[in-house]
């Protein structure tokens, strides 16, 4: 199991370079995209999903399913990125990419969620991180976070972080973005 994907991609991107005529394979294409979208680089994903050649495209449907995947993603609609997620019967190397992706995703948004949330209805909960109901309560008992006694309302905590030494302007303004773009959807 691959887990270093900053590598890979390099080694990917490297690939679509050096590709003779220009056109790379379509599992180096699958795989390019799936990292992108692993490394929340989705103007990356949709740049590549433009240059990907219309017959390579039409004819390999994990590549179009991936990208579906990112399509989601870039609207924030995190009920149809799960949804997506589970509607393809992904093939190796790209399944092990996706899975990842799919952790990573749930694994931002329930950070998200303790950062903005002081509380929140088990049923958004369950939507925006596409757990089951009892997978979306063993994860908030993981976190500690409070559960009502009627099991409805949780209480998320901030994720404990590390204070950090110095954060830049660009950093303060991403999260600022990331935050307040979080709301509004």
């Amino acid at each position: 199991m691959i887990t270093n994907f900053d590598k890979l991609c390099g080694d990917l991107e490297k690939q679509e370079l050096e590709a003779p005529n220009g056109i790379a394979s379509p599992s180096t294409y699958a795989q390019l995209l799936a990292i992108y979208l692993y490394q929340n680089d989705l103007c990356n994903a949709k740049f590549l999903w433009k240059r990907i050649p219309q017959n390579i495209t039409s004819s390999n449907p994990e590549i179009t399913a991936i990208w579906s995947v990112g399509q989601k993603l870039w609207k924030k609609d995190l009920p149809g990125t799960y949804q997506t997620l589970a509607a393809y019967n992904w093939t190796e190397p790209v399944a092990n990419i996706i899975r990842a992706l799919e952790e990573k995703v749930r694994e931002r948004t329930l950070n998200l969620i303790g950062r903005s949330y002081s509380s929140i209805s088990l049923d958004t909960l369950v939507s925006m991180t596409g757990l089951s109901r009892d997978a979306a309560l063993h994860s908030c008992r993981d976190r500690k976070w409070t559960i009502s006694n009627d099991g409805i309302t949780i209480n998320p905590l901030p994720p404990a972080q590390p204070a950090p030494l110095h954060t830049s302007s660009e950093d303060q303004l991403f999260k600022l973005t990331e935050f307040v773009s979080f709301l509004e959807n």
